[in-house]
């Protein structure tokens, strides 16, 4: 196998925002996930300490909140001020406290280092509750609003950059859902009134693969956004949490990046390429496990729709897998960084969340250890790879489609502030080393790091770390050199690297 890669022959310079994360008022992930109040590892705000830490060294650069299904029957008023009421959530079917609302959700992405993402309630909520929100969060002391948050003890302006209409309107499952036209128009409306009470928005609006729901959204709201949301799940077991064996999951992968082909097609079509970027604002291998609610018949007791949800948190069901997949799906956003501005894993806390909480402490996930390595080892600059006699494998999809999945996955990048390369590459091979000549004009000592566990089964749990970031040194790189990769393993391999 040959890999090949030129300085010059540039695809373009990844945002940062595509390693971004999502967070939802959904089981564990806010309260007792990153906001517990009274735990002894929790700040004066409420917000936990050690969780806060592990988002900051994977430098989360944006976190979308409220949701999800939660924000298509949430009205934000109810969130902020003294007066917390609490009110039944419609969509998850629980009791929201509502004492975590926007000024803490601001909070936390100011300890974070993060940009705060509002995505709003396009479902039960109309274009001026959409608006008030804007208010309230960037204008400086005009209206009641903005004199409401001052009021709250928040002087300055929370300056929300990035706001979403709505999440999965299009889906019979959203409460408010709308038809394709409805949302055109709602999208036009509330585009409108947002973009009055401050023009410094960037707006997204909901948006699937579907070519009637995106024509009528761009024909109507196209001149107003500057992101169109997609989200995709890949494997689907909300009703059951029986996950796809590991080659399973990498028959996912074969065409990982459909839904952004896509949608690539439909803005190119319109002539909005270069104005509107792809926000995949919600993605994960596996979807959440929540049965008998987003089905017909619902459940009754709370043993049914309620108390399942706990076994999101079996951590031994992320392993290898899923942070295979996950550096594929990242590797992917890298490749399309001239219109993949955006993405958003979700979640970050808990659920399928490559941070699990206990009371005592964190678990970094397999997932969690994927973002340190492209976050903080990879490059900016996206070069041009191509490769040679890369393996193909058939394998098979849960819904049993047998596809060819090539077993290697290279990328090479270099650094927009000082010299050297880095190169993420990863072995979807579940037993086999695979080995491959770098052909680059490059110098320097040659660095990897690198996860595999001693298995695909291999995951993280207290007291049980099966998934750890491991390095070696390859010593002098010269151009044709062989790199061998361990079996189902995510690796950053780092060339002449010299940092400013």
């Amino acid at each position: 196998m040959k890999i090949h890669a030129k300085e010059h022959r540039v695809l373009g310079q990844r945002d940062p925002m595509i390693y971004g994360h999502f967070i939802e008022h959904f089981h564990r992930q806010i309260y007792g996930g990153v906001y517990d109040p009274g735990n002894p590892l929790s700040d004066e705000d409420g917000l936990r300490t050690d969780v806060l830490s592990a988002m900051r060294k994977i430098h989360v650069p944006i976190l979308r909140w409220p949701g999800g299904c939660f924000v298509s029957s949430y009205h934000w008023k109810d969130g902020v001020g003294e007066k917390r009421v609490p009110l039944f959530d419609k969509a998850w079917r629980v009791e929201e406290p509502n004492t975590f609302g926007t000024d803490e959700y601001i909070q936390m992405c100011r300890k974070i280092g993060c940009e705060p993402y509002i995505c709003t309630n396009a479902g039960t909520g109309t274009a001026e509750e959409m608006s008030d929100w804007v208010e309230y969060c960037n204008l400086e002391n005009e209206g009641q609003y903005a004199k409401w948050r001052i009021a709250n003890g928040y002087e300055e302006p929370h300056k929300v950059k990035y706001w979403s209409i709505g999440n999965e309107n299009y889906g019979w499952w959203e409460i408010g859902a709308k038809d394709e036209k409805e949302w055109g128009r709602l999208t036009l409306e509330a585009a409108k009134m947002m973009k009055h009470v401050d023009p410094c928005t960037e707006l997204s609006a909901a948006a699937l693969t579907d070519i009637d729901w995106n024509v009528n959204l761009l024909k109507n709201c196209g001149q107003f956004l500057d992101w169109i949301s997609i989200h995709e799940y890949w494997d689907p077991i909300h009703e059951t949490n029986d996950g796809a064996d590991y080659d399973a999951c990498m028959a996912y992968t074969a065409d990982i990046g459909h839904s952004v082909r896509k949608v690539r097609g439909l803005l190119e079509a319109f002539g909005l390429e270069k104005k509107i970027r792809i926000a995949f604002d919600e993605w994960n291998l596996r979807q959440w496990y929540h049965p008998k609610v987003h089905c017909i018949e619902q459940g009754v007791t709370k043993e049914e729709y309620v108390v399942p949800r706990n076994d999101n948190d079996i951590n031994s069901q992320y392993t290898m897998a899923d942070a295979v997949f996950t550096a594929s799906f990242l590797n992917m956003c890298n490749r399309n960084c001239d219109i993949v501005g955006m993405a958003n894993f979700a979640p970050i806390v808990n659920t399928r969340g490559c941070i699990y909480t206990y009371p005592d402490g964190i678990v970094l996930r397999s997932t969690y250890h994927v973002f340190d390595l492209y976050v903080n080892y990879l490059g900016d600059v996206v070069l041009d790879t191509w490769q040679e006699d890369v393996p193909v494998k058939k394998m098979k999809r849960v819904d049993g489609e047998i596809v060819e999945v090539e077993q290697l996955d290279v990328l090479v990048t270099s650094f927009s502030d000082h010299a050297g390369y880095a190169v993420a590459a990863i072995n979807k091979s579940a037993d086999e080393e695979l080995s491959f000549t770098l052909e680059l004009d490059a110098a320097g000592a040659v660095t990897v790091d690198y996860i595999c566990g001693d298995s695909t089964e291999a995951y993280n749990d207290v007291d049980h770390d099966g998934v750890v970031i491991q390095h070696k040194e390859l010593g002098a790189f010269e151009s044709g050199m062989t790199i061998t990769l361990p079996p189902h393993s995510v690796n950053v391999i780092r060339i002449g690297v010299e940092e400013a």
